[in-house]
């Protein structure tokens, strides 16, 4: 059935013996749809994911316009219907265009194996369009909205456009281009750094004893979910007592945008009765686990950007170069555990241990060896209509994952089986 909304499917295409899930939005007249192979593309440092997928236009619509293809990444810090005597509330970190039809000789790259599959089945009025994303831009991050915000939440994020024109200038309507929102992403590093380890000696007024504390981590990457373990250890030569121990998991977000601004929140503390009198010494570990679930409530906590209808988890930890300009990061996220002795008539003891919160890089699927030509794919070609959820942002990473969220059932899983064999 037709609709003015967009169209959104999952189209399953079988190479050799392996599977490639490919994501399709198509404008609401239908006259413009893109095929991309991921919606995720990760940071690497060294080089990020080129971004290639490809445009299927209709030529009679077409006519003597060309087809372009925009990437965009943007920050958003106010909300889009607010926006008053032509003032914008977003700032665009970088936008670059690729004519995708007809194509220009010098910008023409060799074709993946995906887009050349989708080329031969699409037909000559599919074209290929790539991107490259720079290094220096930052990933995806969103800003947790309070509970009467509406509209799209503050962040940053990056957006693939596709549409026709005569010129890339031209307005276009909404209904006659396609927005699909991508991800960057980063993931943990293979190799940590070294164990946090802090200490700090306070002498008080009138007393030349001190108060010597030391915490420690038992490593310094943590993964989202992990429980994180704080080794407290006190010697308290003082005349002081320390009352209780406080410990908390802080975010810190850097806002690199007209001037940079840091804004802290603690998304994970504990209090406990622990007491440390004079002349003597005290060692505990404490275990806190920093997660989303206990902080829904807070406004402006950063999140990993996230696509419509999709969970996501507290933003994780920024890993820069060190040669990147802060002007067009964004926002820096990073963690530190804060660890804090009260102490009776004393004031309070503090130290922090820096912490990466990150997740682990996904195991690399198995790939079969290329054939030396293709098998015919007349039915390898198998889409699943997903319009009974109005999201053009959502993803889908293999069959469990839809038939968890009740899209996909076995009867769909034993259809792909049979249009395999």
């Amino acid at each position: 059935h037709h609709t003015h909304t967009h169209r959104r499917s999952l189209v399953v295409v079988w190479v050799g013996s392996g599977v490639e899930l490919v994501f399709k939005k198509s404008s609401p007249n239908c006259k413009v749809t893109v095929y991309l192979g991921k919606r995720d593309f990760v940071d690497h440092l060294d080089r990020v994911d080129p971004v290639d997928g490809v445009i299927l236009v209709d030529p009679e619509y077409l006519k003597d316009r060309k087809v372009f293809v925009t990437l965009t990444c943007a920050f958003r810090y106010g909300r889009e219907d607010l926006d008053v005597l032509g003032l914008s509330f977003r700032k665009d970190l970088y936008i670059s265009t690729f004519q995708a039809y007809p194509p220009i000789p010098d910008e023409r790259k060799p074709s993946t194996r995906l887009q050349d599959r989708l080329l031969r089945k699409l037909g000559q009025h599919a074209h290929p369009f790539h991107f490259t994303i720079p290094q220096n831009l930052p990933c995806s991050v969103t800003l947790q909205p309070g509970p009467e915000d509406t509209g799209k939440a503050c962040g940053v994020d990056f957006e693939i456009r596709a549409f026709c024109a005569k010129s890339v200038e031209e307005k276009v309507h909404k209904r006659n281009s396609v927005r699909l929102v991508i991800r960057k992403v980063q993931y943990a590093p293979e190799k940590p750094g070294p164990q946090p380890m802090v200490e700090t000696t306070r002498s008080f007024l009138m007393s030349d004893r001190s108060l010597h504390l030391e915490a420690s981590l038992d490593k310094e990457l943590y993964y989202h979910g992990e429980p994180i373990s704080v080794n407290v250890h006190v010697t308290n030569n003082s005349t002081k007592t320390v009352k209780r121990v406080k410990i908390s998991v802080r975010q810190y977000a850097d806002i690199c945008l007209f001037s940079t601004a840091q804004y802290k929140c603690p998304v994970a503390q504990l209090e406990a009765e622990d007491q440390v009198l004079s002349s003597s010494t005290f060692c505990k570990v404490y275990t806190l686990t920093p997660a989303l679930c206990n902080n829904r409530e807070k406004r402006g906590l950063a999140l990993d950007g996230k696509l419509k209808h999709e969970d996501t988890n507290l933003a994780s930890s920024t890993i820069v170069k060190d040669t990147c300009s802060k002007e067009v990061l964004g926002i820096l996220v990073s963690y530190r555990v804060k660890v804090k002795l009260v102490i009776s008539r004393g004031g309070d003891v503090s130290v922090e241990l820096p912490i990466v919160l990150m997740h682990p890089k996904p195991a690399d699927l198995p790939t079969s060896p290329v054939p030396e030509t293709d098998p015919p794919i007349d039915t390898n070609l198998i889409e699943f209509d997903t319009n009974l959820i109005q999201d053009d942002d959502f993803v889908f990473e293999d069959f469990a994952r839809l038939r968890l969220k009740g899209i996909v059932d076995d009867k769909d899983e034993d259809c792909l089986r049979l249009n395999r064999a």
